[in-house]
């Protein structure tokens, strides 16, 4: 099941009012940035509200050919096509979520520690997004940082592309891609949050 995916600046939406300039506006400033993968993430129960936002997402990252991917919300995820979904060890299992999509979307697998990569299945995942690498405050219920020592003992018994994720910024995200063992990192809050976006891209290139 390998896709034709660029993992490089894997961006993670925040909540809307928590991005400088509203969310459409900071993933197009992020993509023209760099970034080359969107993974839209809330925690908004409201489903008409979620639509509202995704809808337009969805139709500029088709326009400059970039990925969507939806967190946790399989159903969202099937409705609109997205071009994948990211669960995490606690969500949907990773099985039902392949059934769900199909086998030519793209699936995700938060994983925190060792034992969770090893069990990581290939026929049904696609890469792993691997951390916190460092502390981070975007997600309150996040597991114990691992920290550069544990990730890449972690990442470097993953047998598919891994993506790094939690507290990245300009130096922490160099450290990391020295590393050669990640296939993207994931940021959140160092765009979303960034005066420029498309600078705050452009840094962790």
């Amino acid at each position: 099941m390998k896709k034709n995916i660029n993992y490089h600046l894997y961006l993670v939406t925040d909540a809307p009012e928590k991005c400088r300039y509203g969310l459409l506006e900071t993933v197009q400033l992020a993509v023209q940035g760099g970034v080359t993968i969107v993974q839209y993430r809330s925690e908004n129960p409201d489903h008409a509200a979620k639509l509202a936002e995704v809808l337009p997402l969805q139709k500029y990252l088709r326009s400059v050919n970039v990925p969507l991917i939806i967190n946790n919300d399989v159903a969202l995820a099937v409705e609109i096509d997205a071009d994948g979904v990211h669960v995490g060890q606690s969500d949907m299992p990773a099985a039902e979520a392949r059934r769900l999509i199909g086998p030519d979307k793209v699936l995700g697998l938060s994983v925190t520690n060792a034992a969770e990569m090893a069990a990581v299945d290939t026929s049904l995942v696609d890469y792993v997004g691997c951390g916190p690498v460092f502390p981070t405050i975007t997600k309150l219920d996040a597991a114990r940082e691992l920290g550069m020592e544990g990730w890449l003992s972690v990442a470097g018994a993953s047998p598919l592309p891994v993506v790094a994720i939690g507290g990245l910024d300009r130096e922490r995200t160099a450290a990391v891609r020295a590393t050669g063992l990640a296939a993207g990192v994931a940021v959140v809050s160092y765009i979303c949050a960034a005066e420029d976006p498309a600078q705050a891209a452009r840094e962790l290139l």
